[in-house]
């Protein structure tokens, strides 16, 4: 069941409505605003909207970035199990 959950963004109250736990979104609250801090200080943009938009780029470039190491490294091991099992099928 969704529950309404208060979080701060920005210096902004917001009220959410989410099935995670308070600590959870509270978690993806800070993180979202210290991605929006992040912008402010390294930005002369001071409109809001501005500041959402570069911080969701680089929220969004960080996640494609690990999204992609995770496929190379899934990749990766898939790779050398296949050659485990061809050295196993050689010894048989």
């Amino acid at each position: 069941m969704k529950k309404q959950i208060e979080i701060k963004v920005m210096g902004q109250k917001f009220v959410v409505r989410s099935d995670s736990s308070e600590d959870y979104v509270n978690q993806v609250a800070t993180f979202v605003d210290q991605k929006m801090n992040e912008v402010v200080k390294n930005s002369k943009s001071v409109a809001s909207l501005n500041v959402a938009i570069l911080a969701a780029m680089n929220i969004a470039d960080e996640y494609l970035k690990y999204r992609m190491n995770k496929e190379r490294q899934h990749t990766q091991v898939e790779k050398k199990i296949k050659d485990v099992i061809e050295l196993i099928d050689l010894q048989s």
